[in-house]
């Protein structure tokens, strides 16, 4: 048996340059871990398949109906360094949908095997990297953050090779779309302007409708990335690896690896073991995101008729996003305080008690969750400071009305613990899913208290601290 999916495989009609056409490589005896029944509804998939069916098609065995699968080719800056060629090297996208809101998503597989893009690589995923992307990414997504979801989880019942043998798996991953900052770099490393242009119309009209020109679509891209990283930043999260090839144009939340959740808070806060040097730290995300916009901003150049003036205009675009970021910064962080409206006056207040949590490494999630239910004294050492700082708060909240409802909506209880993750992953390694399925039912409603749960809000003991996040691949 298969599956019926009402693709619309609109990628295929770009010209054959921009993909190579080829299926999974099957695996040996495939089971399904995890299937996302609600978000296979929003993609109006059949509910008629059964485990088993959802295993063999869902590991890349059995080519679902309408499938045409593809290995995208995108170039990328990694780490500041620019790869003229990158791609799909371990992943294969089934083709896009609509789903039942009329918005096209992509299907991909990740783990799928071998693509002429994997550059000596396995093309294959271990499960420990499949289970952390499939409970961040629909945490992100019950978080209210723009991400990519995770349809299904399956073991292949294969061993792959990393610095040991691990069990392999491979995730089933839904996107606005997997065009990237990289994808135009591509292109425009190559001078191929006539791809740049079938790009640039493609992607207009499948994220950006409304954008005419090079200029609109800029500023566009620009306003969804702003968005995006500072609501990273109002939850503690770090990405860890923002390369060109891992910003989406659709301003998801893309790529999954070696991201993670702030425990203790500190602003230069890097998790990822290949980030050396802190360029992807905590308080340089912002920074990151405007040098990528930068990226784009270059290769739509070309496309406009008078390209001295593209130059001048897209320059300041990019020097503008600095006051864009403040001001977005402010609208997601004012209501973690219950403030409405915020003035340049309360970004002091909301930086003065960062500051307070900085110098202590007060829990980040913890401490504004605290604050939301009327005091976050407990979570602070320096007392004397957090009770002249909660003077000035309760000052000015007194011009606020709700405003606690208001703060349990902005600062969630429950986040993925980074050392919950990885005791989930261990877990499953030795064969029990039991912590993996609970940390989804958990993190489907983070806002809410979740008495039975309350030991996930506990930061990690010191034995229990996980300071290097890794890859995956």
């Amino acid at each position: 048996m298969t599956l019926s999916i009402p693709f619309a495989n609109s990628y295929t009609r770009l010209p054959p340059r921009f993909f190579t056409r080829q299926g999974a490589t099957p695996v040996a005896n495939p089971t399904l871990i995890a299937w996302n029944a609600p978000l296979a509804a929003e993609l109006g998939l059949p509910d008629t398949a059964d485990a088993t069916t959802l295993a063999q098609i869902f590991s890349g065995n059995t080519l679902p109906e309408g499938s045409e699968p593809l290995a995208q080719v995108y170039a990328g800056h990694q780490f500041g360094g620019f790869s003229p060629q990158l791609g799909d090297g371990r992943a294969l996208l089934l083709g896009d949908v609509i789903d039942t809101h009329g918005t096209p998503r992509d299907i991909q597989l990740k783990g799928a095997g071998r693509t002429v893009y994997s550059r000596g690589g396995d093309g294959r995923a271990w499960l420990g990297p499949v289970l952390r992307e499939y409970v961040v990414s629909e945490a992100m997504h019950a978080l209210g953050v723009p991400t990519t979801r995770a349809l299904a989880a399956v073991a292949t019942g294969e061993m792959v090779f990393r610095e040991t043998a691990l069990p392999g798996a491979v995730l089933t991953r839904v996107a606005a779309s997997h065009i990237r900052v990289g994808t135009f770099q591509y292109f425009a490393a190559r001078g191929d302007t006539e791809a740049l242009e079938a790009l640039f119309d493609y992607t207009r009209t499948r994220h950006y409708p409304q954008a005419n020109t090079p200029e609109e679509f800029l500023d566009a891209a620009i306003d969804a990335q702003v968005r995006l990283v500072t609501h990273w930043l109002s939850l503690g999260f770090i990405h860890g690896v923002m390369n060109t090839d891992n910003t989406a144009l659709s301003g998801e939340t893309i790529d999954y690896g070696p991201c993670a959740f702030i425990d203790a808070y500190h602003p230069q806060t890097v998790f990822s073991s290949i980030d050396r040097r802190g360029r992807y730290a905590y308080d340089n995300q912002a920074n990151i995101i405007a040098w990528n916009m930068a990226q784009l901003a270059s290769c739509l150049v070309p496309l406009c008729p008078d390209e001295d003036a593209a130059v001048a205009r897209f320059t300041a675009m990019i020097h503008g996003m600095a006051d864009r970021i403040a001001a977005q910064w402010l609208t997601r962080f004012a209501p973690k305080l219950g403030l409405t409206s915020p003035s340049e006056d309360d970004r002091a207040l909301i930086t003065d008690l960062l500051d307070l949590m900085a110098k202590d490494g007060a829990d980040f999630t913890n401490t504004f969750r605290a604050l939301a239910h009327g005091s976050a004294r407990d979570q602070l050492t320096d007392r004397p400071a957090y009770d002249a700082w909660h003077a000035r708060w309760k000052a000015r909240l007194a011009r606020e009305s709700d405003a606690m409802p208001r703060m349990r909506a902005a600062n969630p209880a429950f986040i993925p613990r980074n050392h919950r993750v990885e005791q989930m992953i261990q877990a499953a390694v030795a064969g029990d899913y039991a912590p993996f399925h609970r940390l989804n039912a958990v993190l489907a409603h983070p806002y809410e208290d979740q008495p039975d749960a309350a030991d996930l809000t506990r930061p990690p003991a010191e034995s229990e601290r996980v300071t290097t996040t890794f890859c995956g691949t």
